[in-house]
């Protein structure tokens, strides 16, 4: 399954305090839900692979955590199964389908958070991973995916803390809160 991101782990307190539910797009099997479901974060993981999802099902089962699953194709067109503007925080990690974005900003509630992982141009050069350019980000594209947001944290670079090194971009940004 692979260690969690390392900024979701870093941001896991602060997602803690989150209003409103905390969803794992893209989840796979989990790791960076049941990081947070560790964390004491209750999270929605949301991925269309039934096997996935089924297996980080069993594993939250296991340990008594926190974690809801739920089946959805995000590339098809389909807005996510969820509802506008009540999400306390947004996690992706090593996932780009770039006409989500305005999807995943309109989930955010006033103040909640986006926390971005995915791999840049220069993941082709580790000699693994995508390859495909509608699956890697250009340098300091991932910011401007997401104009509306506040910016905490960005990053880009070589990444050597997992098993192997990975050329990532990583964001934390939250939705500003509305005025009055």
């Amino acid at each position: 399954m692979g260690a969690p991101s390392a900024l979701v782990l870093r941001m896991a307190p602060i997602l803690s305090q989150a209003r409103g539910p905390v969803i794992d797009i893209a989840c796979g099997r989990g790791r960076n839900a049941l990081a947070l479901a560790r964390a004491g974060v209750a999270v929605l993981g949301i991925d269309r692979n039934a096997e996935h999802l089924a297996a980080l099902h069993a594993a939250a089962q296991d340990e008594s955590l926190p974690v809801a699953v739920a089946r959805a194709d995000l590339e098809s067109g389909a807005r996510p199964p969820l509802a506008v503007g009540r999400c306390g925080a947004v996690v992706v990690c090593r996932y780009l389908h770039r006409p989500l974005a305005p999807q995943l900003v309109a989930l955010l509630r006033p103040g909640g958070w986006l926390l971005y992982e995915t791999f840049t141009i220069h993941q082709r050069e580790l000699g693994y991973g995508p390859s495909n350019p509608d699956f890697l980000l250009e340098p300091g594209e991932l910011p401007r995916l997401f104009p509306g947001l506040e910016i905490a944290e960005h990053w880009e670079g070589i990444d050597e803390s997992g098993e192997r090194a990975a050329a990532l971009a990583r964001l934390a940004a939250r939705r500003p809160f509305e005025p009055g």
